[in-house]
């Protein structure tokens, strides 16, 4: 499994392969490693079809979970915040009050559905706005690198 034929995807990358795939029989869209703002930057971040904004943190090991001390100051870039992890992951150590996913490289499965934080109308916007034009930027940069 490669980005390019000579670049491996990292184990966290795989896992957001089967995250963002799964998501789309929600009729959701996914952009990775997206920044809500500056020092931020989310593994998946989903756009649901009445605009909700979900975040999945992909965490491939116990040492990349206890090293992310982070993940809190996500919760206010999302109205559901989920954990995607493999299923060997020992998922006791994740909190109870987030949304669990198990994944692998071609699927995933909603385990535990995050609790619900509407955003801000305003943040929801200007968020929407962001996530829009950023995957029209990488989609730009697809087609044509030299841009």
């Amino acid at each position: 499994m490669t980005l390019a034929p000579d670049i491996p995807l990292q184990p966290g990358q795989v896992l957001a392969r089967g995250v963002c795939r799964h998501l789309l029989d929600y009729d959701f869209v996914c952009v990775e490693e997206f920044v809500p703002e500056p020092g931020k930057r989310v593994d998946v971040m989903a756009l649901g079809p009445k605009g909700e904004i979900w975040v999945i943190e992909c965490k491939s090991c116990r040492a990349d979970f206890r090293a992310d001390a982070k993940w809190e100051g996500y919760l206010d870039w999302c109205d559901r915040y989920f954990w995607a992890v493999d299923e060997s992951f020992p998922t006791e150590l994740l909190p109870q009050e987030t949304g669990l996913i198990i994944a692998d490289a071609y699927d995933a499965e909603i385990v535990r559905m995050g609790p619900e934080a509407k955003l801000p109308a305003a943040r929801r916007t200007a968020l929407t706005r962001r996530f829009a034009r950023h995957a029209a930027r990488r989609l730009g940069q697809l087609r044509d690198p030299a841009s």
